[in-house]
């Protein structure tokens, strides 16, 4: 989720596509995709993916645009423009109706057989009618990252309660290790961390995360209802900057990779299964572990969240609607488009098949799901029009322009205010 960005046009000769200085030909236009979505973490992994299309049909010209920094922004100024993307993306749950207008019925086509039920079920619509609306990108599990070298060095164990954060914190400092590095100039980080509390949030007033989520857009609960929230989180946070990077707020995705990659932060904060690769890339031998976030003095509720948060969607007015179809069938259905989820994205499939990660991350957060279960995903309940906004409010407190009342009166305005009406 790196914030820049990457735009890259990958194009083959299209015998029947005739230039001119009127534009492309009706013939080229319906064999031009282009394809503009978030997750820049994943651009060399699908520009593979583009690559081996290819071979498949040499005459489709895909052009690939990612960025992360205000991709909703820039989304609706595309929609409202009619300048429509074939296929753009957006989050999953609440997000699949806000774009359903747009959007293509997907629940006729190969790939909706191949999605797993509890994906599937979150790429579909809640309106009358409803429908398949999205296809998932990814599965992903979202937890603690750590380095197992330095635990096993300093002789302590990874926190599972809130109150021995801090302990293990100062037993890593004096070993001579950074415990915490952020990654907090990101906005999106703030929403991988906020997600473990509010589930914990949840269970504790037991209810569910959507229900929950419903209640704070509708301006009917507010954050200081919820010691979770409003003392844990925040603790938490406190504790991540006080033990975390010298500058938090000029520590990016580039930063957390160069200092966990090189032994120098023994924690990693709202990452996931995609900086495994670039980490490796760093230090090949090292040692990576994978834990729920401690969120309260219950262990039981230090738990890893699984799901998918990312939904890919066909434009349904497109002039290139059906080789848009075909090139997503094929990534859902064929064998290196079910293979290339583990072996090139290192992603947790969001379709049934019989391939085995070779990522730790994934590895890791399978046997945790199944031994210790995992909490629901609690970001697709909420639009990342809001987690942007939620981001950069954690951002002025982390500054101390704000302070922790005021953060969260603005987090319940801008809650009602962004998703209430959704």
């Amino acid at each position: 989720m790196k914030k820049k960005l990457v735009s890259v046009l990958l194009s083959t000769v299209m015998v029947a596509g005739v230039f001119s200085g009127l534009g492309i030909s009706a013939s080229a236009a319906e064999n031009e995709i282009y394809m503009f979505i978030s997750s820049p973490e994943y651009a060399d992994a699908i520009n593979e993916l583009i690559d081996a299309y290819k071979e498949v049909e040499p005459d489709v010209t895909i052009n690939y645009e990612t960025t992360q920094n205000d991709y909703p922004t820039l989304l609706k100024a595309k929609l409202n423009s009619g300048e429509v993307p074939d296929i753009f993306s957006s989050t999953s749950g609440k997000e699949i109706d806000v774009y359903r207008e747009w959007s293509a019925d997907l629940s006729d086509q190969p790939l909706a057989e191949t999605m797993l039920p509890s994906v599937a079920s979150s790429m579909a619509s809640t309106e009358e009618g409803g429908g398949i609306y999205g296809l998932a990108i990814k599965g992903n599990y979202f937890g603690l990252v750590y380095n197992k070298a330095i635990f096993d060095e300093v002789g302590i164990e990874v926190p599972k309660t809130l109150g021995e954060v801090e302990a293990a914190c100062e037993a890593i400092s004096e070993a001579g290790y950074t415990p915490f590095t952020t990654g907090f100039s990101e906005w999106w980080v703030f929403k991988h961390i906020w997600q473990h509390f509010l589930a914990a949030a949840a269970t504790n007033a037991d209810t569910t995360v959507a229900e929950l989520v419903q209640k704070f857009e509708n301006g009917e609960a507010k954050v200081s209802d919820y010691p979770e929230l409003y003392d844990n989180f925040f603790q938490f946070i406190d504790l991540a900057v006080k033990y975390g990077d010298d500058k938090p707020l000029e520590t990016g995705l580039d930063g957390e990779l160069a200092a966990y990659g090189s032994g120098q932060a023994a924690m990693v904060l709202g990452q996931g299964a995609w900086i495994e690769a670039d980490s490796l890339a760093i230090d090949p031998d090292l040692q990576i572990g994978f834990a729920g976030y401690p969120v309260t003095e219950d262990a039981a509720q230090s738990q890893i969240i699984s799901g998918s948060d990312q939904a890919l969607r066909v434009a349904k007015d497109s002039d290139a609607l059906q080789a848009t179809l075909d090139f997503v069938n094929w990534w859902y259905t064929s064998d290196y488009g079910t293979q290339w989820f583990t072996d090139v994205a290192g992603v947790v499939p969001p379709v049934a098949t019989e391939a085995e990660s070779d990522f730790e991350i994934i590895k890791q957060g399978s046997a945790l799901e199944e031994s210790e279960g995992a909490a629901p995903l609690g970001v697709c309940y909420s639009t990342d029009s809001w987690h942007q906004v939620f981001g950069e409010l954690m951002q002025a407190y982390v500054a101390g322009t704000a302070d922790k009342d005021t953060t969260c009166a603005s987090i319940e305005e801008q809650w009602a205010a962004i998703d209430g009406a959704q």
